[in-house]
């Protein structure tokens, strides 16, 4: 067995955050600007690249970062330099940049974006339907007058719907053209405007053909694809605010002369602070006064209180639950766990939204070469022939045929085949790449608490004790919120047992609840406090007057289909690992039981990171499946990632797919699912590139008419929608 011990503390940099608060409050005097701008006009990787390279370009940025999921950038910069510095530096690349406020990410903005996507999406459509509603008048024999009737009426409805429904295309193409550089933006523009060209040209001299059809056709497709992109980042923005609306805005600070509320943008390191019964940490700190429980789920992600005493150290986000204490801040502002935690996210979105899709990858070569055979044609024939008439049909033809719909029902006909199957199995995909990704996973990384197992303990040795300790143990635990008080409460009222009479009950903040029964003393609680044996399996004790410890033990129950999810895995090759950050003998037991070698326990959210991060370095293809706010950072590092619908806001945002049932089975079938998808696509491209070198040569020497090129590229299209079928 080979047990993964947790990185040490001095590896890793966000690890170090007490010693730098420290250092930066003795300085008194920042070392470097953060300055945050917003980019709402970048849309792809060429965007974040160019971007971070304007940037760097000046002497007083030190650091650029951009992230195409939060559509900002992170700058770090000499101390005196302001966002008014730099973002005349960003407007010179050609993108629009603004200070970031609290508002620029909010609800309200997202939903105005989305809603003016959306009624251009819809104007792109309506006139889509009544152009082709000519169209097909045109190509059943509607001739002279008639015909060019139908296409200055199909004029007047294109030319305004593209005006209006094309202008995001249209602006990024502009924009990026005045910046001196190109994006997918410019030859989308270019075959639009081209096709709008060519038919008033047509139109104008009474010609047989227009493509007005061609030309608000791809512009709705075009659109369609955008606003789901639109609405898939729109959802993972709501990762980092969910992090953020876990800080605390304020806090009470102990001073000489009493307590006082105050910011906790005020609050530095060195301060006492005082956490009441309830209350979530603000801070990273140590408490120096007071005993009590701590819910450490934030962080570890694991269910059951920790005993907080003097001495022990606190990270900002996690809650005290019973007694006050007062703690000494060691980290502030954005030194604390929280906020690095929401770094890590950040970073990790940064990476994620590299990632390219088939039909991206594609495009970038497909498209260009497209335009330049249009071009190539044009001249060609316009030299040969000399009429510019002639030149401009056969370059319409050549963009018609190689028109880009096959390329582009190549990825979303097979994604939606295999969405839809797995959406039977209880599988929601989220992200486009999603099972891109999927089919290239080689080794498993789940957590524990909430998805190997259920998240709740149950009582595993109820039969050992009589019915007089029964009664005693459910008078004592009905009286406390501790979940494993809870646990015994439901175990032993299922059993029909009802409560002794126990007099003077009270909890004793992190240590348990006592009473008194039949004038002894009776306590359930801490082995320590009630004076027994510690254990190593998760516990607690009860004493009656001077009789013996007796501890009731407790497991936490494998979730539906665990066990044969992991074999599944492991007999298909892939590596499976646990990691958790619950205590080194419940995740070594969970791992013998299920038969995976490699754990790691005791795991903070950093932790986890690096070490899906360690693994990527070492060519791994990670999948990342869990369920806390803990989990949240390496789940969006991963590869490809799954939550369980049971799981917090944040990490069902980070995942890219969200498992509906409460049964783990259909990963691996997930898995096997995405790669058949692949091999799809492949088949797809395959099939839309022989079309084309077929095609194309016969379109560039004239030998196919705008109308039969019409008729081939559908052709092609419906070849590659029924190909994608096959996968059902």
């Amino acid at each position: 067995m080979t047990a993964v011990m947790p990185p040490p503390a001095s590896a890793c940099p966000a690890c170090s955050a007490a010693p730098a608060a420290e250092a930066l409050a003795a300085a008194q005097e920042p070392s470097e600007a953060h300055i945050i701008l917003s980019l709402p006009t970048i849309h792809c990787a060429a965007c974040m690249s160019a971007v971070e390279s304007a940037l760097m370009k000046s002497d007083t940025v030190r650091s650029a970062r951009v992230n195409l999921t939060m559509k900002r950038v992170s700058i770090e910069a000499d101390p005196d330099l302001t966002a008014a510095d730099v973002i005349p530096l960003v407007e010179a690349a050609g993108y629009e940049a603004h200070e970031l406020d609290s508002t620029a990410l909010s609800a309200t903005q997202t939903d105005r974006a989305g809603r003016e996507l959306l009624m251009r999406l819809a104007v792109a459509g309506f006139a889509s339907m009544n152009v082709m509603l000519l169209s097909v008048a045109v190509w059943s024999g509607a001739e002279g007058p008639t015909r060019d009737m139908f296409h200055w009426i199909s004029a007047a409805i294109v030319l305004p719907s593209v005006a209006f429904a094309a202008q995001p295309f249209f602006k990024n193409a502009w924009t990026a053209l005045k910046a001196g550089h190109l994006n997918m933006d410019v030859p989308i523009s270019l075959a639009i405007l081209l096709a709008l060209v060519t038919s008033l040209w047509e139109t104008s001299l009474s010609g047989e053909h227009a493509y007005f059809d061609a030309a608000i056709a791809l512009t709705f497709f075009l659109l369609t694809g955008r606003y789901l992109d639109h609405r898939t980042r729109s959802v993972a923005r709501s990762a980092a605010e969910e992090l953020a609306a876990l800080e605390v805005p304020r806090a009470w600070r102990v001073t000489e002369d009493g307590e006082e509320q105050v910011n906790v943008a005020e609050l530095q390191v060195g301060d006492l602070l005082r956490v009441r019964p309830g209350g979530r940490m603000p801070v990273d700190g140590e408490i120096s006064e007071g005993t009590s429980e701590l819910d450490r789920s934030l962080l570890t992600g694991e269910t059951l209180p920790v005993f907080a005493e003097p001495g022990l150290s606190v990270s900002a986000g996690e809650v005290n639950l019973t007694g006050p204490l007062t703690i000494r801040a060691t980290a502030v502002g954005r030194d604390t766990s929280l906020h690095r935690m929401a770094d890590l996210v950040s970073i990790a979105e940064s990476g994620r939204s590299r990632y390219t899709s088939l039909a991206d990858k594609a495009a970038k070569l497909y498209a260009p070469g497209v335009h330049i055979l249009s071009a190539l044609a044009f001249i060609g024939w316009y030299l040969y022939s000399g009429d510019l008439r002639v030149a401009l049909n056969i370059a319409a033809a050549v963009l018609i045929i190689t028109c880009p719909c096959a390329l582009g029902l190549a990825v979303p006909a097979v994604t939606t085949a295999a969405s839809g199957r797995l959406f039977k199995r209880g599988l929601l995909i989220k992200d486009a790449t999603a099972l891109e990704r999927l089919a290239q996973i080689d080794t498993v990384v789940f957590d524990k608490t909430g998805t190997l197992t259920a998240g709740t303990p149950e009582v595993s040795n109820i039969d050992d004790f009589t019915r007089r300790d029964l009664e005693i143990t459910l008078a004592l635990a009905s009286g406390s919120s501790h979940p494993l008080s809870q646990s015994l409460t439901a175990a032993i009222q299922g059993a029909g047992i009802s409560a002794a009479e126990v007099t003077d009950i009270q909890e004793v903040p992190g240590h348990g609840t006592q009473g008194r029964w039949n004038g002894q003393l009776v306590r359930l609680g801490r082995a320590a406090w009630v004076d027994g044996p510690s254990l190593a399996l998760t516990s607690t004790c009860l004493r009656v007057g001077d009789g013996p410890v007796q501890a009731f033990t407790f497991t936490d129950r494998l979730r539906d289909g665990a066990e044969e999810a992991v074999r599944a895995l492991q007999e298909g090759g892939h590596k499976v690992i646990l990691m958790s950050g619950d205590t080194t003998p419940a995740v070594e037991a969970l791992a013998n039981r299920l038969g995976i070698e490699q754990w790691l326990a005791e795991a903070l959210p950093q932790d986890k990171a690096a070490r899906i991060q360690a693994l990527t370095d070492q060519g791994a293809k990670v999948l990342m499946v869990g369920d806390g706010l803990n989990d949240t950072a390496a789940l969006t590092a991963a590869h490809a990632s799954i939550s369980p619908a049971s799981a917090l806001d944040a990490a069902r945002v980070a995942s890219d797919i969200v498992l509906l049932g409460g049964e783990l089975d259909p990963i691996p079938e997930a898995i096997t699912t995405a790669q058949k998808a692949t091999r799809r696509i492949r088949e797809n491209f395959t099939i839309a590139t022989w079309y084309n070198i077929i095609a194309v040569p016969l379109a560039i020497a004239g030998l196919c008419s705008p109308l039969i090129a019409a008729l081939a590229m559908s052709s092609s299209s419906l070849t590659v929608s029924l190909n994608a079928l096959r996968l059902r």
